[in-house]
């Protein structure tokens, strides 16, 4: 796909509501990407934003004081070109939201906490080209390994139903299917467990099947209108009708295992496929096929007013990834972490204009 035939390069001027935003905590999102790519450099998307065209900005981001938002902003305008994204078919662009739940739990298995949360099992293998069985489902990038061979690995209803019991691996233990399944959608969460500790939960892997929210489900049944599908409208459905919630949630074949994770600053997010912990409001999941992480976009939702009470016109940075975010003016915005993010993140899906803050070498 031609370079600038998705990017049409542009100027801050343009750029709707620019000079309002607070670029500091964009930075200081950017920031982090900057020091983590000196561990492991960002692979770069199929749209050939190279990640090497961002060194200037990430060596003067980790070299140079930025004290307020005036100088953040000086620094997005020094390094970088806006670019405005053409979405696939010229459909809008759209945003949806993303947050970390925070759940009670217990260490142990009780009468009250029975929907356990699962570690990576020893038998699911990672799947590409080079080891796919024939005829196996090219989606599938997980698999299980048997001595016959790799096949696909058990779906949700049969974990559920004891397909992995007896492996030990709970890592704890949830009250209801419900917030355990949302967990799952969401990829995190902090547990607040029985002794008052928090503790975080991240993305391990997964099995490997195509996700099947449980709002289109609704709504193809006719129980929620299409327009009325919110994460609040879906768990208030549950909470009506508890005996129907795994006849609904167990169409979703993928299940997600999970790994322990510090929480190393409570006003940050989980650690995301970036390698860095996402920023509230600040850091956005994007298709990863096709961009590259760290690259700052702005992005103008006018009608969105969840974040704040005003329209959505800000600089999001790269962070994260999902199997739902697909096509290159798509992105899902994290919200934060507990009960008021999930607020904000259950009603966001707005139309988008997606601008690419494109390194000014690259352009030139």
């Amino acid at each position: 796909m031609p370079l600038l035939s998705v990017f049409q390069p542009t100027d801050f001027a343009d750029l709707p509501g620019w000079a309002d935003d607070d670029h500091l905590p964009a930075f200081e999102a950017f920031r982090r990407s900057a020091f983590q790519a000196l561990i492991r450099p960002y692979r770069t998307g199929l749209l050939g934003i190279g990640f090497e065209a961002f060194a200037p900005a990430y060596a003067d981001s980790r070299e140079t004081s930025v004290p307020d938002r005036k100088a953040a902003r000086a620094f997005f305008e020094r390094h970088f070109t806006p670019a405005r994204v053409r979405p696939e078919g010229d459909i809008a662009g759209l945003v949806t939201g993303f947050y970390e739940p925070q759940v009670d739990a217990s260490p142990v298995r009780t009468e009250e906490y029975a929907v356990p949360l699962l570690s990576r099992p020893a038998n699911l293998v990672d799947v590409d080209d080079s080891n796919r069985p024939a005829g196996m489902d090219p989606y599938l990038a997980f698999a299980r390994e048997t001595p016959s061979g790799l096949v696909e690995y058990h779906d949700r209803a049969a974990i559920e139903r004891g397909a992995l019991a007896g492996q030990g691996l709970e890592i704890a233990w949830l009250a209801g299917r419900v917030d355990a399944f949302f967990i799952h959608v969401q990829g995190a969460a902090r547990l607040v467990m029985t002794d008052g500790t928090i503790r975080r939960v991240t993305y391990a892997a997964k099995s490997g099947q195509r996700f099947t929210g449980p709002g289109k489900i609704l709504a193809e049944l006719g129980e929620i209108p299409p327009k009325s599908v919110t994460m609040q409208s879906i768990r208030a459905w549950f909470d009506a009708k508890p005996d129907r919630i795994d006849e609904i949630l167990q169409q979703d074949r993928s299940y997600i295992f999970f790994r322990e994770a510090p929480v190393d600053d409570a006003t940050l997010g989980p650690v995301a496929a970036a390698k860095v912990p996402l920023t509230p409001g600040r850091s956005v999941a994007v298709d990863r096929l096709l961009h590259t992480f760290g690259m700052p976009f702005w992005i103008d939702a006018p009608s969105l007013t969840a974040f704040g009470g005003h329209g959505f016109r800000r600089v999001m940075i790269a962070q994260d990834t999902g199997s739902a975010i697909t096509g290159p003016a798509r992105g899902d915005l994290f919200a934060g972490s507990g009960d008021a993010a999930g607020e904000i993140a259950g009603v966001v899906n707005h139309p988008a204009d997606f601008y690419a803050l494109l390194p000014k070498a690259l352009v030139a």
